[in-house]
């Protein structure tokens, strides 16, 4: 159960959401019932589990996430509540991130494999599906010359 300090208004009003315990779970921007704006989202303990923004209820732009403990464990762009671009995971236990290319919610495009910070795989993905990978940067660069990693 979710109780809100939403007041019925068509004006913009800052809503603060508590569970039944009397927890802040969200925060962020409404008008109509709808969330706009930047809002903010958290585990019972108190930490920020996501924050980003909204556009008529869907999730729109930038967007980070966050685990209990309080470290990044992902970020990216959202479409009108869609993964798109760019994302970027981290695996905090092994040092490891990667880079992904989103559309309509499925890997499309290129992933990036980094270890330490330094890049030791690229993967190409259709549809979710894996078609290609090069542990060799140097022939990845020769496959894809006209391609820009940036």
């Amino acid at each position: 159960m979710c109780f809100s300090s939403e007041i019925l208004t068509t004006e913009k009003m800052y809503i603060k959401e508590y569970d039944a315990q009397g927890n802040l779970m969200a925060e962020g921007w409404k008008v109509r019932h709808r969330k706009i704006d930047y809002w903010i989202f958290y585990y019972q303990n108190g930490a920020v589990a996501s924050k980003g923004h909204f556009s008529s209820n869907q999730k729109d732009g930038y967007w980070y996430f966050y685990n209990e403990s309080g470290q990044k464990i992902k970020e990216g762009h959202f479409e009108n509540g869609s993964s798109e671009n760019w994302w970027i995971f981290y695996d905090l236990a092994k040092n490891n991130k990667s880079k992904f290319q989103f559309k309509n919610n499925q890997k499309n495009g290129f992933a990036l494999r980094y270890t330490n910070n330094r890049l030791v795989k690229v993967e190409e993905y259709q549809s979710a599906k894996k078609m290609n990978e090069w542990t060799s940067i140097i022939a990845f660069k020769i496959d894809n010359p006209t391609v820009s990693l940036k």
